[in-house]
């Protein structure tokens, strides 16, 4: 079995993201699909979906705590964010989970 690259396929992911984002549904289920693949597995495929928003939260995390300096706040912040992200991109999970399953 061929193991493909987490990193890349987030560059894949969000360079046809940024590419078809006038396509509602399509964007997103085809950019994960395509990630997917090459990620190499339906697993390593979800991790390359979420990594992103994972690592943008924490950094909200940081510097919401650093700036107010209540990490009660950053931490809701970050969680809250986190959510909405991981809920808007539903469609790239799922074209994640198919493309990595087709490999």
């Amino acid at each position: 079995m061929k193991q493909g690259s987490i990193v890349m396929a987030m560059i894949w992911m969000a360079v046809i993201s940024l590419l078809l984002f006038w396509l509602p549904l399509i964007g997103p289920l085809l950019a994960g699909f395509i990630g997917g693949r090459s990620a190499g597995s339906a697993g390593r495929g979800l991790v390359a979906a979420v990594l992103p928003a994972a690592i943008l939260c924490f950094v909200l995390f940081a510097f919401g705590a650093a700036l107010s300096g209540l990490p009660i706040i950053g931490a809701i912040a970050s969680a809250s964010l986190f959510l909405l992200i991981v809920i808007q991109s539903l469609p790239l999970l799922a074209g994640a989970f198919v493309g990595g399953l087709t490999v």
